[in-house]
């Protein structure tokens, strides 16, 4: 009864979300069996709880890194005496079944009582098969292949030693300034928070103790993506109705899916870094959500509040334990702090055996206290890794991600023939097709631009290339990015050097290829971009490339949206490409050669400029709205510059051509416990059998609160031939009209709505209804 009028009184306060509100299904079989299981696991954890002493359990508090050399781990003394102390719950950076192994029987044999270790990765978009990043996939709109990419990335990680995958990352994303937007699924919440069930399904299957599932950790709890300024590690601020409405929805979902481990961000919010906010790791998280799993933080985060004004070692430890964090990565103020502070009453016991509980939870569901070894089997790696099947999914699905933003008098695709000068400095390169984040991938194994036309185009293509200008002439940008990876060999010529020599090599073409963006290192953690156009002098070579008056195709590479102004202007074709991963160089390749028809569509919103940033569709009306008038001064708008996006949310275009008729609603007014259908009929109109994502969307015309301009609602990816027609149905229901108030109460408010269908964000198609009164 407690449980019942506590949930009720939830409810009623509007702080449960509402997968939470929905009842729960009545019990099965398979949830007898489930409880049985977890009884079973209460028991062997409470009595192993009870032979642990105080530094034992404090020890599971504790997540190091071990590096790697040429021959393995490299562990330290100190790391060493640690493990075999039981000082140490978890590693991370360290993989292969052989280098696991070693570190696991250091844990389970030489321990006093023999725990095993959990072992975490950066397996981000992939792990030695690597994907298109994360930006990318999202842009495929392709739920089934995403699924798959994270799949075959806890295949591959599961068997090199691995368990644990700190991924999904979820946080929402409105600032291309921000580095780590391509780490995320975009701008819009229902769209993320798709993606992130499918991504936990993926890692974790339908069962954690089997050894080719991982766990997923859901990062970065929350709100890391709307940093000030788009500057990484920066403050966040925001009012609660934001939070819970635009958010928070796709953290909730990926818990929902059953994410079994939560990161804590660097962040503050209400002015509490989130690794010490009590109210967002408790309240929230698990009074409110439910979430049963571990926490940890994000590198050192505990150790980094004292830089946020929070207090010395000492206060930030108890601070983050309580707050209702269990795991400390790589700091170590747990293990040299929680001791004391249980001593000077800031902590208490069954806080800090409430953290040792969860961690060992997560270790028996992945199984590791009935096989420590499960991950660490030499001959299962050796047939796991980079699969013929893998390397065909990666193909398909860079082909999937890719978005055509131009192709004007039909540029693309092109003939295979001719001479193609294939020039700029991604052209040959192998190091950036994997792009940042990319682990444990061997970017050596990339396959390359040119490479990739070589085989798909056949001998009936020539091929000559140039560099035509280095990534950036910044020396320190340089020495920045060769510091941490980048691999950058700079061409020690002068930019009118290699200009001039790019534009001899065109001026013999039929056709010029110019890839051009970002290396990968200008993007990811810590890479924010102040601008985001094109780098270096690469604007310039394309400038010098028009002027031949060759058909420019614009192959871009870039880990976010960026600012192209000339180039939509000027280029005759432009394909986003992102970085594509491991099979990316013969992915494009069959896009430009027309073998895969382009499909992708944007998940973040491309602005002309950077002082439009942030700029994202789904936003708030003003009293003032601008509507074209050039003259009307007193409005909301830029006055150099139009408030519109270079390329909206959702766009990308096909090598055919696709007509949305107008919708067509099953009735007008929607009852409160009934449903809506929404149909339309979608003709490929052009010349090429092709795939495109219908998109719907909804508006709240009047509301208690400001509502949105659109916000996503469904969409349905489809193969037309060409010629053919299809109608597509869209259910709506009162659920999907909700939203949290100025009360935080997820409600459905009757009244007027429209609904727009079309294959973006802009260019719909409009139909209006009621919401009807109880």
């Amino acid at each position: 009864m407690k449980r019942v009028f506590r949930t009720a009184l939830l409810m009623s306060l509007g702080l449960l979300a509402p997968q939470l509100q929905a009842q729960k299904p009545a019990a099965t079989t398979t949830t007898r069996a489930a409880a049985a299981d977890e009884d079973k696991m209460n028991k062997f954890i409470a009595d192993l709880m009870q032979k642990m002493t105080l530094e034992e359990k404090i020890g599971q508090l504790n997540l190091i890194t071990v590096g790697f050399d040429v021959t393995g781990p490299v562990v330290s003394k100190d790391v060493d005496a640690n493990i075999r102390k039981g000082n140490v719950g978890a590693v991370l950076n360290t993989f292969t079944p052989v280098a696991a192994r070693k570190l696991q029987e250091m844990a389970v044999k030489e321990s006093r009582l023999h725990i095993p270790l959990i072992f975490g990765y950066d397996v981000i978009h992939g792990h030695r098969t690597i994907f298109p990043i994360a930006l990318g996939l999202a842009s495929s709109w392709d739920l089934t292949a995403i699924e798959r990419s994270a799949r075959i990335a806890a295949e591959e990680a599961s068997a090199d030693g691995l368990n644990w995958v700190y991924s999904p990352m979820v946080d929402i994303a409105r600032d291309p300034r921000w580095g780590r937007i391509s780490e995320g699924s975009g701008e819009d919440p229902y769209l993320g928070s798709q993606i992130a069930r499918v991504m936990v399904r993926g890692y974790q299957g339908d069962d954690l103790s089997k050894n080719n599932t991982v766990m997923a950790c859901l990062k970065h709890f929350a709100l890391y993506g709307a940093a000030e300024a788009g500057r990484d590690y920066n403050t966040t601020d925001m009012s609660l109705v934001r939070m819970y409405n635009e958010f928070l929805p796709p953290y909730k979902a990926a818990l929902d899916a059953g994410a079994g481990s939560v990161m804590s961000s660097f962040n503050d919010i209400n002015g509490v870094p989130a690794t010490g906010n009590k109210w967002l790791m408790t309240d929230l998280l698990r009074n409110q959500w439910g979430f049963k799993g571990f926490v940890a933080t994000d590198y050192t985060a505990i150790n980094e509040m004292t830089a946020h004004g929070m207090g010395d070692d000492a206060q930030v430890s108890a601070l983050a334990l309580n707050a209702g964090i269990d795991q400390d990565m790589v700091g170590e103020i747990f293990l040299r702090n929680l001791a004391q502070n249980l001593k000077d009453g800031t902590v208490k016991q069954e806080q800090i055996d409430q953290a040792c509980r969860r961690i060992l939870e997560a270790k028996w569901k992945l199984g590791l206290f009935k096989d420590p070894y499960l991950y660490t089997n030499e001959k299962r790696a050796k047939a796991t890794m980079m699969k013929k099947e893998f390397i065909a999914d990666a193909r398909d699905i860079a082909r999937k991600s890719m978005v055509l933003l131009k192709n004007s008098n039909n540029a693309l695709p092109l003939k295979k023939q001719g001479t193609i000068a294939l020039v700029g400095p991604l052209a040959t390169r192998q190091r950036d097709m994997i792009g940042s984040w990319s682990g444990a991938g061997d970017w050596k194994q990339a396959v390359s631009l040119e490479q990739g036309i070589r085989n798909v185009a056949g001998n009936g293509v020539k091929i000559v290339t140039a560099q035509g200008a280095n990534f950036t002439d910044d020396q320190q940008m340089i020495d920045r990015l060769n510091a941490h990876g980048g691999e950058l060999n700079v061409d020690k010529r002068s930019s009118e050097e290699m200009i001039r020599e790019a534009v001899q090599v065109a001026q013999g073409a039929d056709v010029i290829v110019a890839a051009v963006g970002e290396s990968q290192g200008m993007t990811g953690e810590a890479a924010s971009r102040a601008d985001i156009g094109l780098p270096g002098q690469q604007l310039e070579l394309l400038k010098a490339l028009k002027k031949t008056g060759k058909p420019l195709v614009i192959v871009l590479m870039s880990g976010r949206p960026m600012t192209l102004p000339w180039e939509d202007k000027n280029a005759d074709a432009i394909l986003e490409t992102w970085f594509a991963g491991t099979q990316a160089g013969n992915a494009i390749a069959d896009v430009l050669f027309g073998a895969y028809n382009p499909s992708g569509k944007l998940t973040a919103t491309f602005p002309q400029h950077v002082g439009q940033i942030p700029l994202y569709y789904n936003h708030k009306m003003t009293g003032r709205p601008y509507q074209g008038v050039a003259l009307d001064k007193y409005k909301s708008r830029y006055m150099d510059v139009s408030n519109d996006p270079l390329y909206p949310f959702g766009y990308g275009l096909s090598y055919t051509t696709f007509e949305y008729g107008k919708p067509e609603l099953s009735t007008t007014t929607l009852p409160m416990n009934g449903t809506l259908d929404v149909k339309v009929t979608v003709r490929n109109t052009g010349n090429y059998d092709g795939e495109e994502v219908a998109q719907l969307y909804i508006r709240d015309m009047v509301g208690s609160i400001s509502r949105p301009v659109k916000e996503l609602k469904g969409f349905q990816k489809f193969m037309l031939k060409k010629g053919e027609s299809r109608t597509l149905t869209f259910r709506l229901t009162p659920e999907d009209l909700k939203f949290y108030n100025a009360d935080l109460k997820f409600v459905a408010e009757p009244g007027d709505f429209q609904v727009f269908v079309g294959g973006n964000s802009r260019d719909v198609q409009t139909a209006a209804f009621k919401l009807a009164a109880q």
